[in-house]
């Protein structure tokens, strides 16, 4: 048992590491994108786009990665490889399939997303979409395999080829078709500006189609089993639904804030600062997935011990300390922060702290999460997550076209707390757990005074503004180490302090 756990925290370190790097590699493409593009309107194209990848990716891989785990590992299962082979060919004949419908109707699509000037746009990224829904379960086979290495390889080189690609498209090439315009100018299109990034897009796409070949000779050996199929399509069905709501209460925001208003030049451009300046608040969502990555481990280790409610205790306490201290740390220094953007962009900062405590609150939500799955009844969070959408939704469309993102921040923020409140309240009564409520409300109380105290003064200096916020900042730094973060019992970092 000790070997497993020790196997699974190394595996679960390489998995998170290599998907924390990839968002924060990604992140940091945003800075380029705002100065490089024309428009806030062009970035606001991306920010929608981008969004409506996320969630048919989701739909067209319709919870068949959860289903090939389960399946996969049964203990009766007689022929393990065939459970591979038959979930792949699905998934290819899934993606064909809605490749093919996207290009018969590829002109009204385009019309009615707004993109009818444009549709290669929808063409490029369908084709992402069909191609990312079943590359999944190749990297799902390669986790089955404990092939760690070869899945953050993978996927860290497909990041970096992304990130070649867009700066050769937007940065090389218009200085190379100013002052060499004989080189490129047979392939180049100077004011194709935002089309690049989904070129670029598609062809890391295909890229890491072709490395992962190698898992798609496995599945060769195994024959397509209908009746396996239907067994397994039974299963994963609740969780596509599950998935659907999950990933469209992160996405309806950006999906639905061009229907609001009838002018899309305005549309795209006002999406364009929100989607720039949510990615701020991302430092919020790489460190939850940290969290998660960090803790998941943790907690199952105690599962061996039979009560693992101490576990979820700790957990909750040291994410909120932790989160608490991120979200100050991000609004004392928003002056460093907000260079991400351009000045076009300062406009939409506001959603930040919003955003952000949006994300605090679905960190909370998932950590309250382990209740109904320890009691095996995930209805729950198919029930929590469909209850957001209809918040998210009705937020949106009720006061977007007044507010405008705005109202699509606040959306995210009541959908999270709505989620949170109602896993916590029920979680108590399925499954109770004792956590630290006197740790809670000292650190969010001490976060709230400290906030407003730094918040109030107006300083016209940006560095006058952090060096006052600095010391506030300590202040909760050194009673969080004092209460409940004892460094001199850490390893190496204590030596220091003692």
């Amino acid at each position: 048992m000790a070997t497993g756990m020790k196997r699974l925290a190394k595996e679960t370190t390489i998995y998170g590491l290599s998907s924390i790097l990839g968002k924060f590699l990604n992140w940091l493409l945003v800075p380029m994108y705002v100065r490089v593009l024309p428009t806030t309107g062009d970035f606001g194209i991306v920010t929608n786009l981008y969004a409506w990848i996320a969630l048919l990716v989701v739909i067209l891989t319709y919870g068949m990665e959860t289903g090939f785990f389960r399946f996969i590992n049964k203990k009766e299962e007689e022929r393990p490889l065939q459970v591979y082979t038959t979930c792949l060919v699905s998934l290819l004949c899934t993606s064909l399939l809605f490749i093919i419908i996207l290009l018969l109707f590829l002109r009204p699509i385009s019309q009615a997303t707004g993109y009818a000037q444009h549709p290669e746009y929808i063409a490029i990224m369908g084709m992402v979409v069909a191609m990312d829904a079943f590359t999944t379960l190749p990297f799902a086979f390669l986790r089955y395999q404990g092939k760690a290495g070869r899945f953050a390889f993978l996927k860290c080189l497909n990041i970096f080829l992304n990130i070649v690609l867009n700066v050769f498209f937007l940065v090389i090439c218009p200085w190379l078709y100013t002052h060499h315009p004989e080189l490129i100018s047979w392939f180049y299109v100077p004011d194709y500006g935002v089309g690049y990034i989904f070129i670029a897009n598609l062809l890391t796409t295909i890229a890491n189609l072709l490395l992962l070949i190698p898992e798609f000779k496995v599945a060769l050996t195994e024959r397509f089993n209908p009746k396996l199929l239907k067994q397994i399509l039974k299963y994963s069905f609740p969780i596509l639904l599950l998935g659907i709501a999950s990933i469209f209460n992160q996405t309806a925001d950006k999906i639905l804030f061009p229907f609001l208003f009838d002018d899309q030049s305005y549309a795209q451009g006002q999406l364009g600062i929100y989607g720039a300046c949510f990615k701020i608040a991302v430092v919020m969502v790489m460190f939850i997935q940290a969290f998660r990555y960090a803790y998941e481990p943790f907690i199952f280790a105690q599962n061996r011990g039979g009560d693992n409610k101490l576990a979820y205790k700790m957990a909750m306490k040291y994410f909120i300390i932790f989160s608490l201290a991120i979200f100050l740390g991000a609004m004392f220094y928003m002056d460093i922060f907000k260079h991400l953007v351009s000045a076009n962009y300062y406009a939409g900062l506001r959603v930040v702290p919003i955003v952000m405590l949006g994300e605090f609150f679905f960190g909370i939500y998932f950590n309250l999460s382990f209740w109904y799955k320890m009691i095996d009844e995930t209805k729950w969070g198919a029930w929590f997550s469909a209850i957001g959408c209809v918040v998210t939704v009705g937020i949106i469309l009720g006061f977007g076209p007044r507010y405008g993102y705005m109202a699509c921040a606040w959306a995210s923020f009541f959908c999270n707390l709505l989620m949170m409140t109602l896993s916590f309240v029920i979680g108590q009564k399925k499954y109770p757990v004792p956590y630290d409520y006197k740790s809670a409300l000292i650190y969010t109380a001490l976060a709230i005074v400290l906030y407003g105290v730094a918040m109030i003064p107006d300083f016209r200096s940006d560095w006058t503004r952090m060096l006052y916020r600095t010391p506030i900042f300590l202040i909760y730094i050194v009673f969080a180490i004092k209460r409940d973060l004892p460094l001199r019992e850490l390893p190496v970092i204590g030596k220091f302090f003692k």
